[in-house]
């Protein structure tokens, strides 16, 4: 497989099969997301225990995230058969959990009226059903709708998330990500993220028994990004809740910036929501969606993500295969000479803003990737324990093929995020030479290079061979090797 850019695939009702799985682990399935707002969490332990199967069958590394559902603001019920709610009209917006319909919305919020001021806009489910409050009494608000439709079942209700007293994480939040990373998910995703104290809460729980990944889906968080980035260990553009929350024509932009900023500092960036949404129900996508997924990938994106359209869509592996080839084709046009230049000269500017091991590091793979493309050289090893080295050799999104080898067998499922890196497992090594050396033959039987190549092998010096004054944790280690 050639394809760089990674994909996240969720599983529901019609994927969670074990044959199912294993064809989309042969089509390519990176990550699988576990959607915790639907089914009970026993059944997401046991799909986890079905992917994990599924994966060993096949013999690639597959990452699981576990998406935590958030606070989730909700309507009464309407009646069955639904309700047409016209634009131009006006309704009732009430606090409570009674019934709604065409003329009261009852909405599961107990400070509904507190938190509302004329002019203040909701909107129902994905954001198809548009209000705005025009008065707010002791016991109600009046709302116009914008833009109508017809809604049914107890559709969410979304409220600007710079208003709303809910807290992220949720209580139920914090059992749910306590038991997934007890469970030995790689990933947990923060829903509604709006500072970095947020997704500390989450990580006091969670310690370093998972990854977190920060969904930025509301106008809060792009206002923390940059320290919401320094405390995540990956981002995913949720452009759902996001595009409801901001102006839409604002999430294109918003997009290219959180992916820009992901890639400057290292970790691993998720585009999400709507990629190929028609493929839940047609065999083949919009060519607007085609168009979507490959400017994600131009943008420089890890990874692209399907949500419904592997859940319950009518074919779950044709859908993950055409996402596959849209992106390998747009990764022959995208260009990705322009990141090596931009981070030299970013890295350059932030260098008293960063620790030692940090400063090392990032020099250590800026160097390598400019050795590696005066060498010619046919892949990149990155050794690394935590993945440090190669979430950092990623950043430059060199031609050359990239393996990330590590002993951790967490760690190498962990990498499948991780633009660019082809994750494998290998033995602990106890001196640089030795490493280097296994390294090489490693990614000869990979097929990676042939007798003649050169290849470029980045690591941290093996704990065993570190002396005084080699203490840092950083990568440390670059060598060309001509492969005999």
């Amino acid at each position: 497989m050639t394809r760089r850019t990674k994909i996240v695939a969720t599983i529901g009702p019609a994927s969670e099969s074990p044959e199912v799985l294993r064809d989309l682990v042969r089509e390519g399935l990176d990550v699988v997301r576990l959607n915790l707002s639907h089914g009970a969490v026993d059944e997401h332990l046991a799909k986890l225990k079905v992917v994990r199967e599924a994966a060993d069958d096949v013999g690639r590394p597959v990452a699981v995230l576990a998406d935590l559902p958030g606070p989730k603001i909700r309507s009464g019920r309407f009646p069955d058969g639904g309700v047409a709610l016209v634009a131009g009209s006006q309704l009732k917006l009430l606090p409570g959990d009674g019934p709604s319909d065409a003329g009261a919305i009852h909405v599961q919020y107990e400070t509904l009226l507190e938190d509302l001021t004329p002019g203040a806009k909701v909107q129902l489910g994905d954001g198809a059903i548009s209000m705005t409050v025009l008065d707010v009494n002791e016991t109600e608000a009046i709302a116009q709708i914008e833009t109508g439709g017809r809604t049914n079942g107890q559709p969410g209700v979304h409220l600007s998330s710079e208003t709303l007293r809910l807290t992220t994480p949720t209580p139920e939040d914090l059992v749910l990500a306590e038991t997934m990373a007890q469970a030995g998910v790689e990933f947990i995703a923060v829903s509604f993220v709006r500072d970095a104290a947020d997704v500390d809460r989450v990580r006091d729980v969670v310690g370093d028994r998972a990854k977190l990944v920060s969904k930025i889906e509301t106008r809060a968080a792009l206002n923390d990004l940059t320290a919401i980035v320094a405390t995540s260990d990956a981002v995913m553009v949720a452009r759902g809740d996001l595009g409801i929350d901001c102006p839409i024509e604002d999430v294109p932009h918003l997009q290219k910036r959180i992916i820009r900023h992901c890639v400057e500092h290292g970790k691993p960036v998720i585009t999400a929501t709507q990629m190929l949404e028609s493929m839940i129900a047609a065999p083949s996508p919009t060519r607007a969606e085609v168009s979507d997924v490959a400017n994600a990938v131009f943008d420089g994106t890890d990874a692209v993500m399907l949500s419904g359209e592997t859940a319950i869509g009518r074919d779950p592996v044709g859908v993950v295969r055409t996402m596959s080839s849209i992106a390998e084709r747009a990764e022959a046009e995208a260009s990705y000479g322009q990141w090596a230049e931009r981070l030299g000269r970013m890295q350059r500017a932030q260098n008293d803003k960063v620790d030692a091991g940090t400063r090392i590091t990032r020099a250590m793979s800026h160097a390598a990737h400019e050795a590696a493309v005066d060498a010619q050289v046919s892949a990149i090893l990155c050794c690394t324990r935590s993945g440090r080295t190669a979430r950092a050799m990623a950043r430059f999104r060199p031609a050359a093929t990239m393996i990330g080898l590590s002993p951790d067998p967490k760690m190498v499922r962990t990498m499948a995020l991780s633009w660019g890196v082809e994750p494998v497992q290998v033995e602990t090594y106890e001196s640089t030479d030795e490493m280097v050396w296994f390294a090489v033959e490693t990614a000869l039987k990979q097929g990676a290079c042939d007798h003649g190549d050169t290849v470029l092998v980045l690591a941290g010096a093996p704990s065993g061979s570190r002396g005084p004054g080699r203490s840092i944790a950083a990568t440390d280690v670059l060598r060309l090797v001509r492969v005999d």
